[in-house]
C-alpha cells in the first residue's frame, strides 16, 4: 500500500533533530577493536503513532477506510523521529 502524505507533510512543522553525519559515525570508529552493527529492518515498524495522530493518516480503499496505527514511510520527519528514539535507546 502506498499512500501521498504530501498535504499533512505541508501541514506539519519540519522537526530539525540532527542526523548523524556517516563521516563522523566511521572516524568514531578508528581505533577500536570491536565494532557492533545492528539490523533495524523494521525499526519504523516498531514506533506507534499516538492515537490523536493515527486518524491524520487515513486513506480509502476498495475493502474499506483505514489509517496506520505505526508509523508509515513517506511522513515528513520519520527520519528525524526514528533518530531521537535510536538515540535515546543508547543514552539508556
Amino acid at each position: 500500500m502506498c499512500v501521498d502524505f504530501k498535504y499533512l507533510n505541508e501541514a506539519c512543522p519540519k522537526d530539525s533533530f540532527p542526523l548523524p553525519q556517516i563521516d563522523q559515525t566511521i572516524d568514531a570508529t578508528a581505533g577500536h577493536e570491536l565494532l557492533n552493527l545492528l539490523d533495524t529492518y523494521s525499526g519504523y515498524n516498531q514506533i506507534i503513532l499516538h492515537p490523536e495522530d493515527q486518524e491524520k493518516t487515513f486513506f480509502m480503499t476498495n475493502h474499506g477506510n483505514l489509517c496506520y496505527i505505526i508509523m508509515p514511510f513517506g511522513l515528513k520527519d520519520t527520519g528525524a523521529t526514528y533518530q531521537r528514539l535510536v538515540n535515546k535507546m543508547f543514552k539508556g
